[in-house]
């Protein structure tokens, strides 16, 4: 009986320290890191109006200093498939422009160059944007990069249940993120995302990630959003998956 009771008391004390560990989360990156990201991008509106996009990246950490990292992401394979209309049009960058349609070559020439751009992005061990340069620039690719881009860390320790706020506004849109600590394991963090979306469109955010808690890596993330636009309802999902090479 008494043996019964000290192991319960020490089954208690295990489920309670679990319940308080608490970690930072933070950004380590080492010089000459190297990371793959896939991206996958769905938009719908309506039945006869949608848009699914993969691309792959290449990031390669290119100088640590303190707590400030810099970067550069090239962009390797682009698919997309859009539906206008009821008529699709498909690009698919590793096609030569023989196995293209006349649709896919316009589709080429208007995304190609996207093949061609390095993002430059200094960041710190919070995941803040400091500087973020485009060269040569591409319309539309800041608000790409700056929707997939990593998650804002809070300065305090977290555990489960902790929460944190962070705002992003792009081109008269604001997302205001929710992100709530579910779990903490050994190797992982696991975060809930809610949120709101307000400006140029009305609507709400849902979605979750898994942080590495040694390199503070996003390895997958994945955000829904339901909005509407003009009077136009429109569903977004975007998962991205990164990993160390």
């Amino acid at each position: 009986m008494i043996k019964k009771f000290f192991t319960l008391v020490l089954l208690a004390i295990t489920l309670v320290s679990a319940a308080q560990e608490t970690t930072l989360l933070r950004i380590n990156y080492k010089k000459g890191d190297a990371y793959s990201v896939k991206m996958d991008m769905t938009q719908n509106m309506g039945t006869l109006s949608s848009m699914s996009m993969t691309m792959l990246a290449d990031i390669a950490v290119t100088d640590v200093k303190e707590d400030v990292y810099s970067s550069e992401t090239r962009f390797t394979k682009m698919t997309m498939d859009m539906l206008t209309g009821g008529n699709l049009m498909s690009f698919d960058s590793d096609k030569s422009d023989d196995e293209l349609d006349d649709t896919g070559k316009m589709m080429k020439a208007q995304m190609g160059p996207m093949l061609k751009m390095i993002v430059f992005t200094k960041g710190n061990s919070l995941g803040e944007i400091l500087e973020l340069k485009i060269e040569p620039d591409f319309p539309g690719a800041t608000g790409m990069v700056n929707q997939s881009s990593s998650i804002t860390y809070p300065k305090e320790a977290v555990k489960a249940g902790s929460t944190w706020n962070v705002t992003k506004e792009d081109k008269g849109m604001k997302m205001d993120f929710t992100y709530t600590v579910t779990s903490i394991s050994k190797d992982n963090v696991l975060l809930a995302v809610s949120g709101k979306i307000s400006g140029m469109a009305e609507g709400t955010i849902l979605g979750s990630a898994t942080i590495d808690r040694v390199s503070g890596l996003a390895l997958k993330t994945t955000i829904d959003m339901t909005m509407s636009i003009a009077g136009q309802e429109m569903t977004s999902t975007i998962a991205v998956v990164m990993a160390k090479k």
